[in-house]
């Protein structure tokens, strides 16, 4: 997998070192990674979001370790210019240093070469286990969509000085413990701002407003793939849902009026092999002899 992104290189990313913002895209297949990196996404994260646009649930939470392995090596099989992160989905990393461990490994054999985990000082233990297991791994703060059952569902984050000062010093705290990034998700505007000038290793954001060090969205909602759930930080970039809805029932249609396939897209003998296999003047077996007595 060539890439000139590392986790080094990525931790110190920094804007204000006057460095362009990174951009990161989910991608959970072959082909969505290609895609990804030919649109010049500087790092790609197979997110558990996928239970919810590829797998159908109605959250993160049934993502499984096995789940997440099998998409990430489809998108390593891709051989995609850039650097792969995957997520532990929930109870990957809650229950033991040693259990988490085993799980980041699973996710770096499968292709990737960073994980993701969600969560503040109470994931310390684990992410210093994964860095002294000598594998990357990225941080995930403000709405952290595994803990939707404790939060109340998805709500913004950090909206009052005591929840922007402890996510706050949560960043700074996992920083600490070894984290190369942090993805901050649902927080105002100026709490991503601050945070971000606080630390030395880069913040993506999605829905943390400008000033973060890099965006992330993901794959089926930039594209309009996925319309049931539209957060406000989504920009919709294209309508794939209509297009190819669209696109399928003219194929359905043509089907239906007999217009598909077309002698043209149908493979045909020589001229030469119809003659020897005698097929000149014989009926037509579903018009004349439908019982095939031919």
């Amino acid at each position: 997998m060539a890439t000139n992104w590392t986790a080094p290189s990525i931790s110190s990313h920094k804007v204000r070192d006057g460095n362009s913002p990174l951009v990161m895209l989910t991608a959970y297949d072959a082909p969505s990674a290609t895609m990804a990196v030919e649109a010049g996404a500087d790092i790609i994260l197979v997110g558990d979001s996928l239970g919810m646009v590829v797998l159908g649930y109605e959250d993160t939470l049934k993502v499984t370790i096995e789940d997440m392995a099998h998409h990430t090596a489809a998108v390593a099989r891709a051989q995609p210019n850039a650097f792969v992160i995957a997520d532990l989905p929930w109870l990957s990393y809650h229950i033991s240093p040693e259990e988490t461990v085993k799980n980041a490994a699973q996710l770096i054999r499968a292709g990737a070469q960073a994980v993701k985990l969600e969560g503040g000082y109470d994931r310390i233990p684990m992410i210093e286990a994964i860095c002294k297991a000598e594998i990357p791994v990225m941080g995930h703060l403000g709405l952290t969509p595994q803990s939707i059952l404790s939060l109340g569902g998805y709500k913004i984050q950090g909206k009052t000085t005591n929840a922007a000062l402890t996510i706050s010093n949560e960043a700074k705290a996992i920083t600490h413990a070894g984290c190369f990034g942090i993805v901050l998700e649902c927080v105002p505007s100026l709490v991503g701002k601050l945070i971000t000038e606080s630390l030395n290793v880069p913040t993506i954001g999605i829905g943390a407003g400008p000033d973060c060090d890099g965006q992330v969205l993901v794959f089926h909602d930039l594209l309009g793939i996925n319309h049931d759930l539209q957060p406000k930080f989504v920009r919709r970039y294209a309508n794939l849902k209509e297009t190819s809805i669209e696109a399928l029932s003219d194929f359905a249609k043509d089907v239906r009026d007999g217009n598909f396939p077309s002698q043209e897209e149908s493979y045909q003998l020589s001229e030469d092999e119809i003659e020897t296999l005698g097929l000149y003047g014989r009926p037509d077996p579903l018009k004349d002899d439908p019982l095939g007595s031919w």
